[in-house]
């Protein structure tokens, strides 16, 4: 890729962005939002709504931000007015001290151990929709989207809360997705520093669907709470967390927050990569068929069990393919606290810094055929010459996901039981155009048929 030191004439030269023409992508779709530059060159520096906004493509230079400089950044007001109704200060919104003790408060439960232990009740709730599928007739359609929220979600409810959270999965789904419709209308407001009680369609639903999903988790960390009961989950951990600079515990509204987290980005993010790998299987059935086939030989014709899913070499890379044409999260954005050098650009403070996702993955310079389906590109050879920063489907630095490992092993286990049980084909000739609400869904609901294997 370009040097960072020898910048492109993008990085070089600010570009004038029309403030009218950023707040009406932002709303519709913050994807269309980014500047075409972001596909090919390394950095772009543009200005638009008052601010200089930096565009980082080169690894390099992601590397230099999310690390070198992560003391100078932060979340930033638009992030936190779009997502705070809903989480408020927990582990995605926080910045600084109040972030890294909720972190460390959780960091138990994903390690290596622990992640090896879920691989059942992985395996378990994959099966569930594997039963539930094999008992519909032949050619039925699905919303492949649905399907795999409601697959991840009784996963992360097991998991992470021992299973007792008496959630109505569709109800709590159908908050979920009315409240992530509207961020982009809150994005856009925020970035004109308009009042917090400033109307945009759909304000009613998305204030309504807030209050539901903090009523019926705040119910169940209260309850847990009064119990006392050691499960060692989650909620367990965090109603322990003591925050060793202060020695004060979580409130019932901060465990409210930081399991809201878990369960909104944690299922959700798995489910849409899964959704997307369907998708592609279907449109690329030769890549199925070796999944099938390595499913076959590791497991010798029998039963998928926790000692199969690490040796699914190909169907591991399959997934990582798809979220890097899809990642789940598709751009970082964070606001500058001080001043800093990046590559021979000065970044003034108050700047905001995105690494757009969604265009690194898809960046000419970086990926050879970057709009085609290969999952081959994640075979050791190639993923070894890769540099770590050219491929982020769970962000970067300090701040990476802390369920990452989680959610690969969940993936991999839920596609394997899945995809050898039935075929799903695409019912659209095109792929759905991804529209970004926070996480990067298909515009349309992904409906699929499914086909049941002789």
């Amino acid at each position: 890729m370009a040097d960072p030191a020898n910048p492109s004439i993008e990085a070089a030269t600010p570009i004038r962005r029309s403030p009218l023409g950023v707040l009406f992508r932002m709303v519709r779709n913050p994807i269309d939002a980014l500047p075409p530059q972001v596909f090919h060159a390394p950095l772009v520096h543009a200005q638009a709504l008052g601010r200089d906004r930096f565009y980082v493509m080169e690894p390099a230079l992601i590397q230099e931000v999310l690390v070198g400089n992560a003391d100078a950044l932060n979340k930033g007001p638009e992030l936190k007015r779009s997502l705070g109704a809903a989480l408020g200060e927990g582990l995605l919104t926080a910045d600084g001290a109040h972030w890294r003790w909720q972190r460390q408060s959780v960091a138990p439960i994903f390690r290596h151990e622990r992640l090896l232990a879920y691989l059942p009740a992985m395996l378990e709730g994959a099966a569930g929709t594997r039963d539930r599928w094999l008992k519909l007739p032949a050619g039925a359609e699905i919303d492949i989207g649905h399907e795999m929220m409601r697959t991840t979600f009784d996963i992360i409810v097991e998991t992470m809360m021992s299973g007792k959270a008496n959630i109505d999965v569709a109800k709590a789904e159908r908050a979920i997705t009315h409240y992530l419709e509207t961020t982009g209308w809150v994005f856009a407001l925020s970035l004109l520093n308009a009042p917090s009680w400033m109307p945009y369609p759909g304000r009613a639903r998305t204030a309504a669907a807030a209050r539901y999903l903090r009523d019926e988790i705040g119910r169940i960390t209260g309850a847990r709470r009064a119990a006392g009961s050691q499960s060692g989950d989650l909620i367990d951990l965090l109603l322990a967390a003591v925050d060793p600079e202060t020695g004060r515990t979580m409130t019932d509204a901060e465990i409210t927050n930081n399991l809201l987290t878990f369960i909104t980005a944690g299922h959700e993010t798995t489910a849409l990569g899964l959704a997307w790998t369907f998708d592609l299987l279907s449109r690329n059935p030769e890549c199925e068929a070796r999944v099938v086939a390595e499913i076959e030989a590791v497991t010798e014709g029998g039963g998928l069990a926790p000692e199969h899913i690490g040796r699914l070499t190909y169907t591991r890379q399959v997934f990582q393919e798809a979220m890097r044409l899809y990642p789940p999260a598709p751009i970082i954005a964070r606001v500058t606290t001080r001043s800093f050098t990046l590559g021979n650009r000065a970044v003034p403070i108050g700047s905001m810094i995105y690494v757009p996702i969604y265009a690194l993955h898809r960046h000419r310079v970086l990926w050879e055929r970057p709009d085609a389906f290969d999952p081959d590109r994640f075979a050791p050879t190639p993923s070894k010459d890769r540099h770590r920063y050219a491929y982020l489907p769970f962000g970067g630095g300090a701040r990476i996901c802390i369920g990452s490992a989680f959610a690969m092993m969940e993936g991999v286990a839920i596609l394997a039981t899945l995809v050898r049980a039935v075929r799903l084909r695409s019912i659209a000739d095109e792929p759905p155009k991804p529209r970004m609400r926070l996480t990067l869904r298909p515009a349309e609901n992904l409906r699929m048929r499914v086909e049941l294997m002789a």
